[in-house]
């Protein structure tokens, strides 16, 4: 596989997260909006690392290299967007840190077919610029300083940890994650139940939220099964983690539109 070809998937085909009208525009209209992207900035550095292992092992192909295709081009969009509205110097230079940093991460995932080798930079640049979009983040969060700017911010987080949950389980798969993978993994879904519970409990759902949280928790049970799997075989190692990549997509799905109506309250 060439480079190229690694980047030919048209945005028409591209998964969620691209063709929304509220993405479409070009500017960020309000502090929630500003969380909402940054805050995705933190799913997109984990979603691209998922996407470079599971290209590599060949699991979910080609959805897997659209997916890729897609979270490229919409972290690049939301950079641009986010630096353009950077409400204050803390904020712009923590932007100025992150883009710097995405530079070199982009570099690693686009420079060669997705190999082994190179798949342990990705993990290590990928928890890089995942801290970085998270502290802008918080940075927002804290301008915002309201419940609604909050819970934005955790719903978001959700979508981090289902990607974040999905790469560490592909690495160790692939036979290329460090050594604490596991236990960040454990970790994930342990902050991941904890926001689920805190996002259940929270006065200000509506009945439309309700029944989506509902949903997302329908979709946690399988996605859990999924990161569960033990193979035996190598036909049962490639549907548990092709199990684990559609899930996680699912999840991810809802938590976005969970995120967005949370966005809309304020």
């Amino acid at each position: 596989m060439k480079r190229r070809h690694f980047l030919c998937a048209s945005l028409l085909a591209s998964p969620i997260l691209l063709l929304r009208p509220a993405q479409a525009e070009a500017r960020i209209a309000h502090i929630n909006d500003a969380i909402n992207k940054s805050g995705r900035q933190r799913m997109l550095s984990q979603r691209l690392a998922k996407c470079y292992l599971q290209v590599g092992q060949g699991i979910d192909m080609p959805r897997s290299q659209k997916i890729f295709n897609a979270s490229l081009a919409l972290f690049e969009k939301q950079l641009g967007e986010l630096e353009a509205f950077a409400p204050n110097a803390e904020n712009r230079a923590t932007l100025a840190n992150l883009k710097k940093t995405w530079s070199a991460y982009k570099s690693v995932l686009l420079d060669k077919a997705p190999n082994q080798s190179d798949a342990k930079t990705v993990l290590r640049l990928s928890e890089e610029v995942l801290a970085l979009a998270h502290a802008s983040t918080l940075q927002l969060e804290k301008i915002s300083d309201t419940a609604v700017g909050h819970l934005v911010n955790i719903a978001g987080r959700q979508r981090m940890l289902s990607q974040r949950m999905a790469k560490f389980y592909q690495a160790i798969n692939w036979g290329v994650a460090p050594p604490e993978a596991l236990g960040n993994l454990i970790k994930a879904r342990d902050e991941f139940l904890a926001a689920m519970a805190e996002l259940s409990a929270s006065p200000k759902n509506t009945l439309q939220i309700k029944q989506d949280i509902m949903l997302a928790q329908q979709q946690w049970f399988f996605f859990d099964q999924a990161l569960k799997s033990n193979a035996i075989s190598a036909d049962s190692k490639m549907r548990f983690a092709t199990n684990v990549a559609t899930s996680s997509e699912r999840i991810l799905e809802t938590m976005d539109r969970i995120t967005g109506m949370y966005e809309q309250l304020g």
